[in-house]
């Protein structure tokens, strides 16, 4: 071996009984090192994970308005099918389908000459008839015949009269007219075809105004009544919102689903909206004006007390409240709150009394 490769061999020993000697201080210098860094890491870690960042509400006084909604069906005002009260071959259709008319407009007519001819026949014999009444009265008047002649021929004269009234009548039953304002639909019948009363000509329905049919449960059933205001919307119609009126309403409720009928009234003067629509009603049950309003998610249940947390000093304070009105998203509050008070809305599961809480974002 020569000089040069001891000294390199004696040198590697020597550096490690160095290391053997010296490794226990550096490696516990190392691990207070690392075990201090690891503390403050948790430490910071632990003070982020103690003071929870929440949104949060100012409580004022809001207008809370009580609604209730369902579904309904447009109907008619009034809907009829026509049809002739006598039986007849039709002669005269005088009306267009889909058309507007009046009440007492001659829509169609069946065969009447039979009875005209009666009518005139009577009608002639009128005049001689009155004229034996006349001059028996004046035979009367100077005792030259008795009253029971001039009874006879009286009787005769009102006998023609209704006669003659019961012909008219007969002929007004061969016309058909309209029983009220409205609009007619699709004519079934033509000309020539043999009609009966049971053969309906047209149907004759009026829309203006137009009804607003629907159902309400027993809660709402004593909010309900004449003149209740009905807001209602169609799909499809460019003015999606209406205004109807309550006018009647079912005498009881349903048995089987316990619903009580309402109908409400629209004007619908233009006459755009269509019968057998279907329609979502919004029915204000009442409204409140100076009511505190809470989002329905700023409320927990615990043990059945409804809880809900306000902002103080830094530190989230339990309040049990007392609910009034909910609605869809939110609710009232009628004890447990008070004007401004500072309501936590997000982290409340994570809450309890003095937990640490930034506020993040405030209403």
């Amino acid at each position: 071996m020569t000089k040069r490769s001891k000294i390199i061999l004696f040198s590697g020993i020597a550096l490690i009984v160095v290391g053997i000697i010296f490794y226990p201080q550096i490696n516990k210098k190392l691990s207070v090192d690392n075990q201090s860094l690891s503390n403050d890491k948790n430490a910071k870690q632990s003070n982020r994970k103690r003071t929870l960042l929440v949104n949060a509400q100012i409580i004022k006084n809001s207008k809370l308005i009580d609604n209730f909604r369902t579904k309904g069906i447009l109907i008619p005002d009034e809907e009829v099918d026509l049809s002739f009260e006598t039986s007849g071959k039709i002669t005269e259709i005088l009306f267009s389908e889909g058309s507007a008319v009046q009440k007492n407009q001659l829509l169609a007519k069946v065969n009447d000459k039979p009875l005209q001819a009666e009518l005139t026949k009577l009608k002639t014999q009128l005049p001689l008839a009155q004229e034996r009444v006349n001059r028996q009265k004046t035979l009367l008047e100077k005792d030259a015949v008795s009253q029971e002649a001039y009874e006879s021929v009286n009787t005769e004269l009102e006998k023609l009269r209704a006669d003659i009234e019961l012909v008219q009548t007969r002929i007004a039953q061969t016309e058909l007219r309209a029983p009220f304002d409205g609009v007619l639909g699709l004519r079934l019948v033509s000309e020539g075809a043999y009609a009966s009363p049971q053969t309906i000509i047209t149907k004759l329905t009026k829309i203006s105004p137009i009804k607003l049919e629907f159902s309400v449960n027993e809660r709402q059933e004593s909010n309900i009544h004449k003149g209740t205001k009905v807001n209602f919307s169609i799909e499809g119609y460019e003015n999606n919102t209406y205004q109807a009126l309550v006018y009647a309403v079912e005498s009881k409720l349903d048995e089987a689903t316990l619903s009580l009928k309402v109908r409400a009234s629209y004007p619908n003067s233009d006459g755009k909206i269509k019968p057998g629509h279907s329609a979502s009603v919004d029915i204000i049950l009442r409204e409140i004006n100076d009511a505190i309003v809470i989002p329905s998610m700023a409320v927990t249940a615990e043990m059945g007390r409804d809880l809900v947390y306000i902002y103080n000093n830094g530190k989230a304070e339990q309040r049990e409240i007392k609910k009034g009105i909910r609605t869809a998203s939110s609710l009232q509050v009628l004890s447990g709150l008070s004007i401004g008070d500072t309501l936590l809305i997000t982290g409340v599961m994570q809450l309890h009394s003095d937990t640490p809480v930034e506020i993040d974002n405030i209403q």
